[in-house]
This record gives structure tokens, C-alpha cells and sequence, in this order.
């Protein structure tokens, strides 16, 4: 197995390192899914994200105690997904520092209503596959999009502290550590979203609002909608602070004023483009699935690199808008009193003339290099059980197929780690 050749050329973007972006602010980059970055106070330390496992977190760590041994006071949550706050007990040492987040912070790993019926095992079982938990580095797990494919996974959401002080107003300025700073609501990945702005160094900690990579506004692991239009406001939020660095949650820092005016700017006119293009497919009558084949981003963004669909996907995120704003219901009337799959299946294989026709199909669509007709046609014979061993073969050999031709990651990485749960099957 190969990866794509642009997909391996994105690692550049997570070269283990520790960054110093101003005299007293440092970065690590490529230690963990996420970036965590350290502010050297006068008496102490601040921490802004904390990453996804406790032993990523150790690893900066001890990177960081090679600049400073300064207790660390205050840790900044951007936000709530798991890869920006795993792992505090680490950066706590200890002690008790005050965690800061939004007032609307919420995540999956407490305040839990356990007595309600919950799709998490589902979600834990795309999410690994989205991210490709057990495939192997560098040949099938190439990276993760936005972050590199060899981290250490060791206490993966082991490390998280809840807040002890929420920030209720859209802006709020503090000060810790002698640094003065002003924590912005700025939704965008998620909802409850915070930038922190160091004015003194012009820097803007940005968290997920922008990675090099076209925005993840929807995840196939499943997500809740995505607010597409807040996520592009707040890239004109973000260019009012004419900030000379942008130190994002993902991939490398963005240097200079007007870099980061044009890249925030593009985010912003690709994210409103794939609305705009949907709703003029939706307002013509068309299905999401027609419209997402259909799109792509137009001449001066398409080749932007940082608007590759490494982590983020054009297609789907179209896709997303349409079921976040129409619901699931494609207008097709048919589709009202759509048939179970293994109905529609059998009376399929019924109509081509049986399976072994349909499974001849799907062998001669996998020599024509047509994989995903391959697919199509073998699940039908795999819901119905029929010639399921052979089916099942050639929707491995498939997915490996399509794995290596796709830039995004997640996509290649939920593909891959789905051929190895059928071979375990079979």
C-alpha cells in the first residue's frame, strides 16, 4: 500500500518540534495530534491546550522543562474536543492549576446523561477507524490530516481536568502570569471555541478555527451540525486582530500579518462557497448526493495547499449542510418509503439475473480499476449473505484500492482500518 504522494507530502507540516514564536512563547508541533503551546510569565506558566494523551503530553513536557522549570499556573482550553484536553493531569504536575474554557464548553468525557439511550459506541467504532487506532506507520496510517500518523497513543483521554473558571462574555480580557490577555468566543469547529489573543506579541492562539488543511465541517466519525456560516464569520473576526503569528491547533504556525490575512481569508470564501453551491443545488431540486459529486472548489482556492482536503472534504461538508439545513429527506418522494437494504438487495441480484452475475459485475468493475461500482454491487450480495466470502474479498481489495488514491486522510485511514475488521470477519 502506497499513500498518496500529496498525503505523504503533508507531514512536513507535523516535524516534531518545539517552535519559539515570540522571546517568552513557545510551541510544540508534531509531538501529538494537536499542537500545545507554553507562555513564559513572570512567576509562572501558562499552558493553551494540553493534547490527546497523557504520554504526548509528557513527551512536551519534557521538552518544555528544557527551557524553564517555572510552576505552570493556568491552563487554556480553544475548546472541547478530546485532542486539546487529554492531557492536564500531566501539564498539572501535581498541583492545581486553574483550567480555563468558554461557559458553553461541553464534552463527551463528563456531565454525561447516562440515563439517556446514546450512539457513543457507534461513534467510538467511526472514530476509530477515522483515525486509524491499530493500522500501521507509515504504509497504511500515513497521517492524520492535520497531524502526524506515528504519535504515542498511550492514555489516550486519560488526562482531563474539568474547567474551574468559565469565560461567560464574548470577550474577556484577563491577566496571569504578567501576560495580558483577551479570550474571544470565535465559534467554529465546535460551538464552544475560544481564541486567546497575547497583543503585546501580536500572536492569536486560534485553536481549530484554522489548520492547514480545508475545514473539517463535517467528521465522519459523526458529528452534531457543524455551523458553516458562524465558522466563516468568525474568520473575519480573526483578521480584526491583524495578529503577525497565527498559532493554530493543527499543523504548523502561520507567520506574518498578510500570510495570515490571505489563508484566513480563503477559509472564509472556500467555507461560503461550498453554502453557497449547495444551497443553489438544493434550491434546483437536486439530491445532496448529486450535488456533492458535482463540487469542487473554483480556480484560486482549489490549488491553495492549505485548502487540500487532507483532513476536511469538499463533498462532504456539502453533504453535511444539506442534512444540517433540509434534514435527511432528499425530496425524491421515492425515497419516503425507501426499502430496508436487504430488500432492495435481494430483489437487485433477482433482477440482474443472481448473485454469481452480480459477483462476475463486481469482479470485472475491480479489474477496470472501477472500484467503487465494485463495492456498490458486492454489498448487495454481502447484506443479502449471498456468495458473502467472495463479496467480501473484493470490497477489501476495493477499499485498499480507493485508500491509496485519496488525499484525506480520514478517508483513507476508514477504509483501511475497515478492510482489516472484514478480514477479521471473514
Amino acid at each position: 500500500m502506497k499513500p498518496h504522494p500529496e498525503l505523504v507530502a503533508q507531514n512536513k507540516q507535523f516535524e516534531k518540534q518545539v517552535m519559539k514564536l515570540a522571546s517568552n512563547v513557545y510551541g510544540a508541533v508534531g509531538f501529538a495530534a494537536s499542537n500545545v503551546f507554553m507562555l513564559v510569565g513572570d512567576d509562572g506558566l501558562v499552558i493553551i491546550d494540553t493534547t490527546e494523551t497523557t504520554k504526548a503530553a509528557e513527551n512536551i513536557l519534557e521538552e518544555f522543562r528544557k527551557i524553564t522549570d517555572k510552576p505552570i499556573k493556568t491552563i487554556i482550553y480553544t475548546h472541547s474536543h478530546r485532542d486539546h484536553i487529554s492531557g492536564a493531569t500531566i501539564f498539572a504536575e501535581g498541583g492545581k492549576p486553574e483550567i480555563i474554557a468558554s461557559d458553553n464548553f461541553k464534552t463527551d468525557m463528563v456531565d454525561v446523561d447516562k440515563s439517556r439511550p446514546t450512539p457513543n459506541p457507534a461513534m467510538m467504532a467511526r472514530t476509530k477507524r477515522q483515525f486509524g487506532f491499530g493500522l500501521s506507520f507509515p504504509n497504511e496510517r500515513a497521517n492524520l490530516g492535520v497531524g502526524p500518523g506515528n504519535r504515542p497513543l498511550e492514555g489516550m483521554g486519560a488526562g482531563f481536568i474539568p474547567p474551574t473558571y468559565y469565560i461567560p462574555e464574548a470577550r474577556s480580557s484577563i491577566t496571569r502570569c504578567g501576560f495580558k490577555l483577551e479570550l474571544v468566543k470565535a465559534p467554529g469547529e465546535t460551538p464552544d471555541h475560544l481564541v486567546v489573543w497575547l497583543a503585546d506579541s501580536k500572536i492569536l492562539f486560534c485553536g481549530d478555527n484554522f489548520y492547514s488543511s480545508f475545514p473539517n465541517l463535517y467528521a465522519i466519525r459523526g458529528t452534531p451540525y457543524r455551523d458553516f456560516n458562524a465558522w466563516a464569520d468568525t474568520m473575519d473576526l480573526l483578521m480584526k486582530f491583524e495578529a503577525e503569528v497565527l498559532a493554530t491547533g493543527h499543523t504548523m504556525p502561520v507567520i506574518s500579518a498578510q500570510k495570515i490575512k490571505t489563508v484566513l481569508t480563503d477559509y472564509r470564501d472556500a467555507i461560503n462557497y461550498v453554502v453557497a453551491e449547495t444551497a443553489k443545488g438544493m434550491n434546483e431540486g437536486l439530491d445532496p448526493v448529486t450535488i456533492a459529486n458535482n463540487l469542487r472548489l473554483p480556480d484560486g482556492l482549489v490549488e491553495k495547499p492549505y485548502l487540500k482536503e487532507f483532513y476536511g472534504h469538499v463533498g462532504y461538508a456539502s453533504r453535511a449542510y444539506f442534512a444540517g439545513t433540509l434534514g435527511w429527506f432528499d425530496g425524491n418522494p421515492t425515497s419516503l418509503g425507501q426499502q430496508s437494504p436487504e430488500v432492495e438487495a435481494g430483489k437487485y441480484i433477482t433482477l440482474a439475473g443472481g448473485a454469481d452475475k452480480v459477483l462476475n459485475a463486481a469482479i470485472t468493475a475491480l479489474d477496470k480499476d472501477d472500484p467503487q461500482w465494485a463495492m456498490e454491487l458486492v454489498d448487495r450480495l454481502i447484506v443479502t449473505g449471498s456468495a458473502k466470502a467472495s463479496a467480501t474479498t473484493i470490497k477489501i481489495a476495493a477499499m485498499r484500492s480507493l485508500a491509496d488514491r485519496t488525499i484525506n486522510a480520514p478517508t483513507r485511514n476508514y477504509y483501511l482500518l475497515s478492510a482489516h475488521e472484514l478480514e477479521e470477519t471473514k
